[in-house]
C-alpha cells in the first residue's frame, strides 16, 4: 500500500526522522565506505635472506643511500648513506647530466650504539648551489667501491609550475610493504618528491628494537630513496624510548640516519620543520613532540604560518603522524589534542591539505572543521568549511601490523570516503588553482585509481570540490 507515492516504510522513515530532528538528534550522513573487500591474510615481514635486502657487492660498498632537500628552497640536497666496514670516504661527487665538469661536496660521519647494536659509518653531505630542474648525477664510496645514482632538482619556486609528490605513510618491510613501493614505482603518474608521514622500518617490533631491521629497509627503500627525495616525518614506531633496556634517548636511530633541513626554516629540532618546494609550501609536524603552547614546537609554527606566501607558493601541505579525523577504531582520537592546539590557525591560513599515517587504511575527509567549541557551548560538531583543509589519512603502505578494518559506524559526516587497503597517493599540483589527489591500492592494476578528487586551491580559487565529486 502506498500514500500519495510513499510507501508504509518510507513513511514511517520520515516520520522517524523528524522525530529525532524535533528532539535536537542530528542526523548526519556520511561518505563513501568502499565496499572493495581485500583478501584476508596474515602480513608478515619479508626475512632477512630476502634479495630485496642485499648488501651492495664489493668491500666497503655505501648502502641504504637516500637523499632530501638540504634547504628551504630547493637549490640543496642532504646525500646519506652507510659504509659497514670503515668509514671511507666522507665525499660526494657530483655533476650535471649535460657536463663532464664533478665537483666534490665534503660531509660527516657518524655512528650510533642502541642496546648491543653498533652501526655502520653514517654518511650525510649536503650538496649546495644546484641549479634547478636540472638532472644530477653522484657518486658516493668514493676509494673503494663507488656507487652512482642520480636525482632530478625541482623548478624554481613559483606559483605556476607544476610538481607531482607521491605520498606514503607506516611503511614496515613485509611483503606487502615490497607491493605497495613497486605499485608506486610503476604507477604511470609516479612523484618526483615522495611526503613519507612517518613509520619507516617498524625495526621496535623486534626483540630489543632490533636494529638490524633499520638497515635492512634503507637497503630495501633505496631503489626509490637514492633517485628522489624522501621528505620525512617522524612517527611513533621512531621514537625507540626503552629505558628497561638502557635506551632513553628517543629517536636515536631515525636522528641519527635520516637528516633534514630543518635549520633552515629556523626550527629548534628536526622533527618540525618547512620546506618550499615548485609551487608547494610543505609544513612537517610532529605528533610525539610537545606542542602545547609555549613549546618550541607551538611557538616555531606560530611565526612560520604567517611566513607563507601564497602569491610564491599558492599549495599549503601540512604534513603530521597521528591523524586528527579518523573513523576508524584505531588510534581513535588521538591526535585530538594537537587538533584542538591548531586546527583554527589551518582555517585561518587556509592549509588545502593535511596528510598522516598511523592508522593502517585509507581515508578522505571532507572540508570541515571543529573550530566552534569552547567546552560550554555545545557546539561539538564538526562542520562544513571551506577555508579548512581536507584531511588524507594514508597510512596503509603494507607494514607487519597488518589493516586496519574495524571502522566506527554510522560513517561520519566528516568522512568522504574510507577502505581498509594497502596503497599509496599521488598530489599532482597542475597550476596555481588545481591539483588531482588520487589514491591506488594495491590490489588494482598499476594505472587505476581506487579515489580520486581534483583540489580547487583554498587561497586561489576556493570552491567547494565535493560538489563536483562522483560517490
Amino acid at each position: 500500500m502506498s500514500v500519495v507515492g510513499f510507501s508504509c516504510s518510507s513513511f514511517v522513515v520520515v516520520i522517524a526522522v523528524l522525530v529525532m530532528v524535533l528532539n535536537g538528534v542530528e542526523v548526519c550522513y556520511g561518505g563513501k565506505t568502499s565496499q572493495f573487500l581485500r583478501k584476508v591474510e596474515k602480513t608478515v615481514d619479508m626475512p632477512l635472506d630476502s634479495d630485496v635486502f642485499a648488501v651492495p657487492p664489493g668491500f666497503n660498498a655505501p648502502q641504504q643511500v637516500h637523499i632530501t632537500q638540504g634547504d628551504h628552497e630547493g637549490k640543496a640536497v642532504i646525500v646519506s648513506w652507510i659504509t659497514p666496514d670503515k668509514p671511507g670516504s666522507n665525499e660526494v661527487l657530483y655533476w650535471t647530466e649535460k657536463s663532464k665538469q664533478k665537483k666534490l661536496a665534503f660531509g660527516k660521519v657518524y655512528t650510533y650504539k642502541f642496546y648491543n647494536y653498533t652501526s655502520g659509518y653514517i654518511h650525510h653531505c649536503t650538496i649546495k648551489n644546484l641549479k634547478y630542474n636540472t638532472k644530477y648525477y653522484y657518486e658516493v664510496g668514493i676509494g673503494y667501491s663507488p656507487r652512482t645514482f642520480w636525482f632530478v632538482t625541482p623548478p624554481e619556486v613559483g606559483p605556476d609550475v607544476p610538481y607531482t609528490f607521491g605520498i606514503i605513510g607506516d611503511l614496515g618491510q613485509s611483503f606487502d610493504s615490497n607491493v605497495t613501493l613497486t605499485h608506486y614505482e610503476r604507477n604511470p603518474h609516479n612523484g618526483k618528491t615522495v611526503l613519507f608521514v612517518g613509520d619507516l622500518s617498524y625495526a621496535d617490533n623486534y626483540p630489543f628494537h632490533d636494529n638490524v631491521r633499520w638497515d635492512t629497509w634503507g637497503r630495501f627503500t633505496e631503489r626509490s630513496t637514492a633517485y628522489q627525495p624522501w621528505i620525512w616525518t617522524a612517527g611513533n614506531h621512531e621514537i625507540d624510548f626503552v629505558p628497561e633496556i638502557g635506551e632513553t634517548e628517543p629517536f636515536k636511530p631515525f636522528t641519527n640516519r635520516y637528516h633534514v633541513p630543518y635549520k633552515a626554516s629556523e626550527s629548534t629540532a628536526p622533527f618540525w620543520y618547512s620546506i618550499k618546494r615548485g609551487p608547494a609550501y610543505i609544513i612537517v609536524l610532529a605528533s610525539y613532540s610537545a606542542y602545547g603552547k609555549y613549546t618550541p614546537q607551538y611557538e616555531w609554527l606560530e611565526a612560520e604560518l604567517p611566513k607563507v606566501n601564497r602569491n610564491e607558493t599558492p599549495w599549503l601541505l601540512v604534513l603530521v603522524h597521528s591523524p586528527w579525523y579518523n573513523s576508524y577504531n584505531y588510534h581513535y582520537m588521538e591526535g585530538e589534542t594537537m587538533r584542538v592546539m591548531y586546527e583554527s590557525w589551518f582555517v585561518r591560513y587556509k592549509v588545502d591539505v593535511v596528510f598522516a599515517g598511523h592508522v593502517h587504511a585509507y581515508e578522505r575527509s571532507e572540508r570541515i572543521s571543529n573550530i566552534a567549541y569552547n567546552i560550554v557551548n555545545g557546539h561539538c560538531n564538526p562542520v562544513k568549511d571551506q577555508s579548512a583543509p581536507v584531511y588524507i589519512t594514508i597510512g596503509d603502505g603494507g607494514n607487519l601490523e597488518g589493516l586496519a578494518t574495524n571502522m566506527t559506524e554510522p560513517q561520519p559526516a566528516y568522512s568522504a570516503y574510507r577502505e581498509a587497503s594497502f596503497g599509496h597517493g599521488i598530489f599532482d599540483i597542475k597550476n596555481r588553482t588545481h591539483a588531482y589527489f588520487s589514491w591506488n591500492r594495491n590490489q588494482d592494476g598499476y594505472a587505476v585509481e581506487a579515489d580520486a578528487l581534483w583540489f580547487f586551491n583554498r587561497y586561489w580559487h576556493p570552491v567547494d570540490e565535493s560538489l563536483n565529486e562522483q560517490k
